[in-house]
């Protein structure tokens, strides 16, 4: 009897040591298996991230690689044309995709009523002139100038989100404005001319424009989408891309007809051209990306940094850019000030 007492207890100890490891076993599957979901996680905002940074720092060294003695053989409205056309086609490619999976809903589906699509050729008609102008600012600012004086879009935006959307800024925010103008000023000093500023007051005036009506249709574009919260963003983005191609086209009429008519809608494209092209389809794609993996200060603040680097470094190689104190010292203020106003948004 005293045998089988100390038996029946050594079997019920060894049950639960068993029992015991079993459950570490399953417990560390499960930390293993978070810890595998937060790489993944990881290595997804890494790579959308790079792909942003990339994009946006190559997009104005293509622009300036792809002129030709200093001037466009081919017409910028047909690659602007062909921009809003490869948007709209990835759009409607995204949507596929989801009608495969998930059917069609009334949130998903592509047919609309006239007061939800009146409001769409508004931002498009601003996004035409100011991708229009983003190819004439050239004649006044290189490549490193302008990915910095691109930052100006920011505080247009800001002011505008406050007037239009009645949103408060902090003061951090408001900061933050103030040292992106100083920034922007101190990386145009020009040390090695009567000029005071490498940007001609053109230049300077077109930089300001291009600020508010991207500033404009970035606020508009966001007052659409959330009014109607539950639409599927491709949708949107689809219908906002049909206007842009229309406006567009409009542009190639009244702009470049006869040179279309004679040499050909596709004269004077290179290699270049269809990357640059393609750049500016993904670009929109990549931010997408990031604000659905990431988060808003992976988008403005890593992405548009070490764009502004890498614009200048590429630059000195490719165009002889002169890689000066001021322009390091203007991108660094640069940089601080758009983290500012990033993390100054009032909670």
């Amino acid at each position: 009897m005293e045998y089988r007492k100390i038996k029946d207890e050594d079997d019920s100890d060894i049950e639960s040591s068993l029992k015991g490891k079993s459950h570490s076993v399953a417990s560390s599957n499960v930390a293993l298996g978070g810890g595998s979901n937060e790489r993944t996680n990881w290595k997804r905002k890494g790579v959308v991230t790079c792909a942003l940074t990339i994009l946006t720092s190559s997009q104005s060294i293509l622009i300036v690689w792809s002129k030709r003695a200093g001037k466009y053989e081919y017409s910028v409205t047909t690659a602007n044309f062909l921009v809003e056309t490869l948007k709209c086609a990835l759009s409607l490619l995204a949507l596929t995709r989801i009608w495969r999976n998930d059917g069609v809903t009334d949130d998903n589906r592509l047919s609309t009523t006239y007061d939800e699509v009146k409001v769409f050729p508004i931002p498009a008609a601003l996004y035409l002139f100011k991708n229009l102008l983003q190819y004439y600012i050239f004649a006044y600012v290189d490549a490193p100038g302008y990915q910095i004086l691109k930052n100006l879009n920011i505080i247009s935006t800001g002011v505008l989100y406050r007037i239009i959307l009645k949103r408060k800024l902090s003061e951090i925010q408001w900061a933050g404005f103030i040292l992106l103008c100083c920034g922007c000023t101190t990386a145009q000093l020009n040390s090695n001319s009567d000029r005071v500023l490498q940007t001609s007051l053109p230049g300077w005036i077109m930089a300001i424009v291009m600020a508010l009506l991207s500033g404009f249709a970035g606020v508009y574009t966001e007052a659409i989408i959330k009014k109607r919260p539950s639409r599927n963003i491709n949708v949107q983005n689809f219908w906002l891309y049909v206007f842009g191609m229309a406006f567009n086209a409009v542009a190639i009429v009244i702009q470049d007809f006869d040179a279309v008519a004679n040499k050909g809608f596709f004269h004077g494209y290179s290699f270049i051209t269809v990357l640059m092209i393609l750049n500016h389809a993904l670009s929109g794609i990549a931010v997408s990306m990031v604000m659905k993996y990431a988060d808003n200060i992976v988008k403005v603040v890593y992405s548009t940094s070490v764009a502004m680097l890498l614009t200048a470094v590429v630059s000195v190689f490719l165009f002889n850019f002169h890689l000066s104190l001021a322009f390091f010292l203007g991108s660094t203020v640069v940089s601080v000030s758009v983290y500012l106003h990033s993390a100054g948004k009032l909670r």
